[in-house]
């Protein structure tokens, strides 16, 4: 039910101003496609609920509500009058498709819940994990840019493995996603000398998760500064040009070195 009333005050503004001329002849070229309106209204029910919380509001209080709708729309490759147009004629010619169609969308957010309540529950399964940072990273994330950076300080000897699933979508904008990670005994931290791990690997951009692992030794009598990145990229994408999304992370000691 709330759910509803939410996605009716997303589409009520719209269909409002364009029902103003609910008499005159409507155009139904051009259509959205159902199956592209879905994943679009999904984005602005999500969007809506993001500019509402306070944090959010906090940080990007100059931003237009109604020009962040029309980037999210734009992502899709359409414009406002092209949802304006297509909403319109379902809820004026066919409101019983509107419904399913609008059916549908809550079927795609009640997934990403059950998806992400699935992965937090995936995060209990590393009890032994020294992992310091996030559960997940989700991106683009609106409360601004987050390259999953983590420091570890490592102090008993061992081979320990970072491990992480990820998901790139093929639309992100970044060049070259991956892990990046350096180490630096205790005494060089100011000088800065650092000893930099060679990734054999980049993300793939194909939108399946695929889980990726970088094993790492700390000697005998040493201690280790490890830091890092779980997305390191090769240019400056904007905030929004990023989509991919890292989950169930850890850090696991495995062996010790005799």
């Amino acid at each position: 039910m709330i759910r509803r009333i939410f996605f009716i005050l997303i589409a009520f503004p719209i269909l409002l101003a364009s029902c103003e001329s609910r008499r005159s002849r409507i155009d139904r070229t051009n259509l959205i496609p159902e199956k592209e309106l879905v994943p679009i209204l999904t984005d602005l029910y999500l969007t809506d609920g993001l500019i509402g919380m306070p944090r959010i509001v906090l940080k990007y209080a100059p931003l237009d509500s109604s020009s962040t709708y029309n980037y999210i729309i734009e992502k899709h490759g359409y414009t406002r009058e092209d949802v304006d147009k297509t909403l319109k004629y379902y809820f004026i010619k066919n409101p019983k498709k509107l419904i399913k169609i609008y059916d549908k969308v809550l079927g795609s957010l009640s997934e990403m819940e059950s998806r992400i309540q699935k992965e937090l529950g995936k995060a209990k399964e590393h009890p032994g994990s020294v992992w310091p940072g996030a559960e997940s990273y989700f991106y683009p994330d609106p409360a601004g840019p987050d390259s999953a950076r983590f420091k570890i300080n490592f102090t008993r000897p061992g081979v320990y493995t970072l491990s992480a699933t990820v998901i790139v979508y093929p639309d992100d904008q970044s060049l070259n996603p991956g892990i990046s990670v350096f180490s630096c005994n205790p005494d060089s931290i100011k000088t800065g000398k650092r000893t930099y791990i060679k990734m054999p690997f980049r993300y793939i951009k194909d939108g399946h998760p695929h889980r990726y692992s970088v094993p790492f030794k700390v000697p005998v009598n040493k201690t280790i500064h490890v830091n890092g990145s779980l997305n390191n990229y090769e240019n400056n994408p904007d905030n929004w040009g990023k989509h991919m999304i890292i989950k169930d992370i850890s850090v696991i000691y495995s062996v010790v070195e005799q």
